[in-house]
């Protein structure tokens, strides 16, 4: 896994613009960004959850969407899968399959639009589009408001152990764009 080529860039930007941040920059110089693999096997990943992944890649361990759809649903409802998430899976698939999502137009579209293609896969919203642009196209600037990691390091960071349930709320929400105001474009 590679880091994007902006990093050192905007470690610098960020630890200039915000104090607090420079302070976590300082604390972790290791950390990076990092893609997290293909779009296919991040988002069936995302579908799947961490805990079933590894019991999925035994049943399928070319995971490619035509491997997928040549699984029965017995099988991977073997794996530990709901009959919802056996869809979600084979959707996403199908989606692939048919290239109405491809990669090159993954890559080329704004931010916005990656958001509306995946978000029309049944069993992904918002959020694992959002961590889609961050972990795999790794793109710089992208606030994910319904992250509740992203949620819980500002309240800790920022807001004094401010109870995070209170950030999802408008006026919470309205307070954390505030405060990444500082952040963009990274």
């Amino acid at each position: 896994m590679t880091r994007p080529t902006y990093w050192p860039k905007a470690r610098r930007a960020l630890a200039a613009a915000d104090p607090v941040m420079a302070g976590i920059i300082n604390r972790f110089p290791r950390i990076a960004l990092a893609s997290r693999g293909d779009p296919f096997s991040t988002l069936a990943r995302s579908i799947v959850g961490q805990q079933m992944w590894a019991r999925l890649q035994g049943a399928v361990p070319e995971m490619t969407p035509r491997a997928v759809l040549r699984r029965r649903a017995t099988t991977l409802r073997a794996c530990g899968l709901s009959e919802r998430k056996v869809e979600y899976l084979r959707d996403l698939a199908l989606h692939f399959d048919r290239e109405h999502i491809d990669v090159p137009t993954l890559q080329a579209a704004s931010d916005e639009e990656v958001i509306e293609l995946l978000t029309a896969i049944r069993g992904i919203g918002r959020w694992t589009a959002e961590m889609f642009l961050i972990f795999n196209l790794m793109r710089p600037d992208v606030l994910p408001l319904d992250d509740l990691g992203l949620l819980k390091a500002i309240s800790l960071n920022y807001l004094d152990g401010e109870p995070t349930e209170v950030l999802l709320k408008r006026d919470g929400r309205a307070r954390v764009t505030a405060i990444a105001a500082a952040w963009a474009p990274w």
